[in-house]
């Protein structure tokens, strides 16, 4: 089963490293989404050590894209341009777009709208893998308090993408813009940041 929730990014911002555009953030694990499924309420959240298994798997690509578009990339780990550290809390990630790269328009427009503050979401793309493989690897319990409504916990997932979207299913996201400079700006595009 593929999901696509929409989570908070925490710290999402971009910044200069050298003369390279860096886009990094933080994805919360033990927060909680809401999501709507055909008008009934849903509830999800992601545990650490959810994604160990893409994440300790060397040969396996995790890419970060620009709304769940594989024709809009930004960066990739086995290309070397996407660092991922998973902690108890969030999985960090650390995107340095690539040499050529940042003259791409869907590159151009995923570093102006996080600085513009239109960008503020982290949505994984993941896999929950068959139950034969991995038995708990989500559960369903009760909301507590609220016994109706029920939270799905995914424990163990298949992540093979990580995207920058605009609505955050959290409204505690944040997305910041410190500094970004660039030598040269491809002569027929307009970068204009606040």
């Amino acid at each position: 089963m593929e999901c696509r929730a929409v989570w908070a990014a925490t710290d999402l911002e971009v910044r200069q490293q050298g003369k390279r555009p860096v886009i990094s953030g933080r994805f919360p694990y033990k927060a909680l989404a809401v999501l709507s499924d055909g008008g009934r309420v849903r509830k999800e959240t992601i545990l650490p050590g959810a994604f160990d298994y893409a994440l300790k798997d060397a040969n396996r690509e995790i890419n970060l894209l620009l709304g769940h578009s594989f024709d809009k990339p930004l960066a990739s780990k086995l290309s070397g341009t996407l660092e991922l550290t998973d902690t108890e809390n969030f999985l960090e990630f650390v995107a340095t777009i690539p040499v050529g790269a940042e003259r791409a328009s869907h590159v151009v427009d995923a570093l102006a709208m996080i600085g513009a503050g239109l960008v503020k979401g982290v949505s994984p793309g993941f896999r929950v893998p068959p139950k034969d493989v991995v038995p708990n690897a989500e559960t369903l319990l009760p909301e507590p308090g609220n016994p109706s409504v029920f939270i799905r916990h995914l424990s163990s997932l298949v992540l093979y993408e990580l995207s920058l979207v605009t609505r955050a299913a959290y409204e505690t996201s944040e997305a910041e813009l410190r500094q970004m400079q660039w030598d040269r700006a491809p002569s027929d595009t307009r970068i204009i940041l606040p």
